[in-house]
């Protein structure tokens, strides 16, 4: 009896997502970008971690 032949899928290109929520980029000023650093050492927190906080503070005080 002859082997069957193996079917290998094929693999993404690129790296695999790491989250459900989509990405969202944006060019800060260079000055801007050291305040949410500071702002994220302060608070313990990365400086992605702190844009979506900074983010969601701003909304709330609009609100």
């Amino acid at each position: 009896m002859a082997k069957s032949i193996k079917v290998h899928p094929k693999k993404r290109r690129g790296r695999p997502a790491t989250g459900k929520d989509p990405l969202v980029s944006a060019r800060l000023p260079q000055e801007l970008v050291e305040s949410v650093e500071a702002w994220a050492t302060e608070n313990g927190v990365s400086r992605s971690e702190a844009v979506r906080q900074l983010i969601e503070i701003g909304l709330k005080a609009k609100g």
